[in-house]
């Protein structure tokens, strides 16, 4: 039988498989189908083609260009996905499972889009936090700042997740303007390589940004430096064979580890049976063993329950599980399908059985199970097996191995002090969860086991109608954990992002500090014209532009009338005795929002224009009280541009209130949108 050639794209062609090219079997039916893998790619080629060619690319682009990019692959991928649906029952999952794998790694991409747009300028250099002021006239001044790093981003992924495992970490990787190459593991790359021809072949990525190993890499470890990052998802023993490889070590080459996680899930002592706690509870557990086969590092290994409702726990759950049919994933009454291959199944039996040497197993039989549609032996299948440990504190491989399968122990708790300690003994763990209605409850527990944990989800009967489930990572919340979790920490939104940039701290003038950032710094130069700012179009404004209004004197008629209309009559503004009481006050003072309001006056140019709509303000704050009689002016001025769609574009303006004696009395940022 002639074999599938699952092929490698590098230096912009693709490639395929040869010398050491290892055979690929499908889960279901145990068929060798396909070879990947060739030891005479050049990672030294690789390497320097990604640096030379995929980065500059990417960095000649801005954020925004970027994510626009990514916004582009995504909806081509999730037009295309059917064809991934299809190849995907190969590596055992059912429909639902691929699912989670590849409409999962589409939806961060389009996350990781919308939030480049969002959160990320329109521009080259990311800036971190406030500015600081380095003196006291604030002639010099601190930034911190990101900027992509210029090496290559080395993926080195999982079986289970085949797209989610490389779309999670190519959104952030791209985003942040380094260019990557994906290592997927051989049990799994056929996938992985369909996902990468559909992006290819969109042309949508430039040349040189991503790069596809469907084997070994060789010695592409022994050629990095600071400048290039590895990601890896995987085992705690290949994880701490990799991080010791020398070079990485000399280098202080970035490693980033997502590894082996005894993740537990709590019932509350408020979730008794009965209550909608107690049934969402055996919910998610259930779906934990039996989702991809149990082989998701976010899946549930150990059970806690209050010692008294253990035995209702075991019964439901059993109960829940003994409907589960274990079978063909291309069957639509599946509800479990393969493991990945028989050499995965081995490892989870063999792992189960030390796991049964400390716990009874208390359901699933791997000896004697049914499967439907397809040969049982010839396949990776397993049944979902349950343990109960009835001597946690004692035993040790419960919260120690993982069987990365559909297996999971279940074990009794004291008190929420003791439940936590258990939960901690996983030595760190991607996530635990608690289903509670107790907000003490999860207090305790959120205190107790966070230093351990990466995630914490709770849940109960007001959010579980929206909730997203115990093993579901978010591409806006930090996916990770530390101690035997890796202590790695993959998207969190923009954070994942700055994983792959380095911060720098940039001293200066507020025009060095300008001119680098491209956001307009106070105390740096101005241009004033004679137009209104607010008569020209997004197009025609610059950074700096700046306008200076005329005064307004405001008098005690003006506060009263505010007070009256707006039902705003707080004693600082109506009552002066009561004012000069107070130690901000030196009487009766204008209102803020009548500043504000006054501010406004000063500086709307009223006829229609450019100018389409005020959006907000950011950073208000009132630095001085403005007593009847006292002169206020402003300065607008154009802090940041940012272009949203063809036809507008958002401006920032940094507005300053000041009196008579040039002392600012408020300060804040203004956010309009202008016609293009």
């Amino acid at each position: 039988m002639t074999l599938q050639g699952i092929e490698s794209y590098a230096l912009g062609a693709w490639v395929a498989p040869g010398p050491g090219a290892r055979p690929i079997a499908d889960a279901v039916t145990g068929a060798v189908f396909a070879e990947a893998g060739n030891d005479r790619l050049d990672m030294a080629a690789l390497r320097d083609h990604a640096r030379a060619t995929g980065g500059p690319a990417l960095r000649a682009m801005t954020f925004h260009d970027r994510a626009r990019m990514l916004k582009a692959l995504a909806t081509h991928l999730n037009a295309h996905r059917q064809a991934l649906y299809d190849l995907s029952y190969r590596t055992g999952a059912t429909l639902a499972d691929s699912k989670i794998d590849i409409d999962g790694g589409i939806g961060t991409v389009f996350v990781f889009a919308s939030k480049g747009r969002r959160e990320m300028p329109d521009g080259h250099v990311y800036t971190d936090g406030a500015i600081e002021q380095l003196s006291r006239a604030g002639s010099f001044l601190g930034q911190h700042i990101a900027t992509p790093l210029q090496g290559a981003a080395i993926h080195i992924n999982a079986f289970n997740f085949p797209v989610w495992g490389m779309l999670e970490k190519l959104a952030p990787t791209l985003l942040a303007g380094v260019p990557a190459i994906v290592k997927p593991a051989t049990a799994s790359a056929y996938l992985t390589e369909a996902c990468v021809r559909l992006i290819v072949d969109s042309g949508i990525l430039p040349e040189g940004a991503l790069q596809l190993v469907t084997g070994g890499l060789g010695d592409m470890l022994a050629r990095l430096d600071g400048q290039d990052v590895v990601s890896f998802t995987g085992s705690a023993a290949t994880a701490l064979h990799l991080r010791a490889t020398p070079n990485l070590l000399a280098n202080a080459t970035r490693f980033i580890a997502e590894q082996d996680s005894l993740n537990a899930s709590i019932l509350g002592p408020d979730a008794a049976p009965g209550t909608p706690e107690f049934d969402l509870f055996v919910t998610e557990a259930h779906r934990e063993m039996t989702a991809k086969a149990g082989q998701k590092c976010t899946a549930i290994r150990r059970i806690l329950a209050p010692e008294a409702h253990v035995p209702a726990l075991i019964e439901a759950l059993s109960a829940r599980l003994a409907q589960t049919e274990i079978g063909d994933p291309r069957r639509e009454a599946t509800g479990m399908g393969a493991l990945i291959s028989t050499a995965q199944r081995a490892d989870v039996l063999e792992k189960a059985a030390a796991i049964g040497r400390e716990a009874t197993r208390v359901f699933g039989t791997p000896e004697a199970f049914e499967v439907a549609g397809a040969d049982r032996d010839a396949g990776a299948f397993l049944p979902p097996m349950l343990f109960h440990c009835e001597t946690p504190d004692t035993a040790r491989t419960v919260h120690e191995t993982e069987a990365f399968g559909p297996v999971s122990t279940v074990m009794g708790y004291c008190d929420i002090a003791h439940a936590t300690g258990l939960l901690n003994r996983g030595g760190g763990s991607l996530v635990a969860s608690l289903i509670t209605r107790d907000p003490d409850v999860a207090r305790e527990v959120a205190l107790g086991a966070g230093a351990y944990h990466g995630r914490i989800y709770i849940n109960n009967r007001t959010s579980m109608g929206e909730a997203t489930g115990h093993g579901a990572p978010l591409p806006h919340m930090t996916h990770g954990g530390p101690g035997r979790a890796g202590g790695g920490e993959e998207l969190g939104g923009i954070r994942g992002v700055l994983h792959y940039m380095q911060r720098t701290a940039i001293q200066g003038s507020p025009d060095i500090l300008t001119g680098i950032t491209g956001a307009w710094v106070p105390g740096a130069a101005e241009r004033t014209t004679d137009s209104h700012l607010f008569t020209r179009r997004f197009g025609d404004l610059a950074i700096g532009d700046t306008l200076h209004t005329a005064e307004r004197t405001v008098t005690l008629d003006d506060i009263e009338t505010f007070a009256h209309f707006t039902g705003d009559t707080f004693y600082a503004h109506m009552d002066d005795a009561a004012a000069r009481r107070n130690p901000f006050f030196p009487g009766r003072v204008a209102h803020g929002y009548l500043l504000l309001s006054f501010a406004a006056g000063l500086f709307v140019q009223p006829d229609e224009g450019p100018v389409l709509a005020n959006t907000g303000l950011d950073s208000l704050r009132f630095m001085k009280p403005v007593e009847p009689g006292t002169r206020i002016k402003v300065r607008l001025t154009v802090k940041k541009k940012t272009r949203r769609t063809e036809e507008y574009g958002e401006v920032r303006w940094h507005v300053t209130l000041t009196d008579h004696e040039d002392d600012v009395v408020a300060e804040y940022e203004l956010l309009t949108m202008n016609a293009y």
